[in-house]
């Protein structure tokens, strides 16, 4: 069976010690903001899209940017992790979807979320975890979200 692959981009948003996730519908887990890049757009382009559609905030990345460059050439801010994800696994364990993720890190001013896209969860659907909420509720989020969402809690609060 062929694997498809899709880029993404997300965003661990935090704001006072915090960070926001809501029930994925479709997937049935807990996840922060984030979606696929569109064509032509760049991943730290695509993850700020994102958090502002399912938020209705912007966002300022935790993301530097490299000191190479040429005149063909230049660094992108880089995300903080580089995940590869399986969407749809199979009974046989096949895999047949899989996200190529850009995981960014990102302070927001508030925790007023108001979605400014057309088809995005609605605001009552999105909660603030702390760090200690995060550990508090492993059984109802993947291992993953609650260990880069900590991360990215104490890595903003670092800043």
């Amino acid at each position: 069976m062929e694997t498809t692959r899709h880029f993404v981009a997300t965003v661990y948003v935090v704001n006072d010690g915090a960070t926001a996730l809501h029930e994925h519908e479709r997937l049935g887990m807990w996840l922060p903001p984030g979606g696929h890049l569109d064509r032509d757009e760049l991943p730290h382009e695509a993850a700020a899209r994102e958090v502002r559609e399912e938020t209705g905030l912007d966002v300022d990345l935790l993301a530097p940017t490299g000191d190479v460059g040429s005149e063909t050439a230049r660094s992108l801010p880089t995300p903080q992790q580089f995940l590869l994800e399986d969407i749809d696994v199979h009974p046989d364990g096949s895999v047949s979807h899989q996200h190529v993720d850009f995981v960014y890190y990102g302070r927001v001013p508030s925790r007023d979320i108001d979605p400014a896209g057309h088809d995005e969860a609605d605001a009552a659907r999105w909660e603030w975890f702390t760090r200690e909420d995060l550990r508090a509720n492993a059984d109802r989020l993947e291992p993953d979200v609650v260990e880069v969402g900590r991360r990215a809690i104490a890595a903003v609060g670092e800043r």
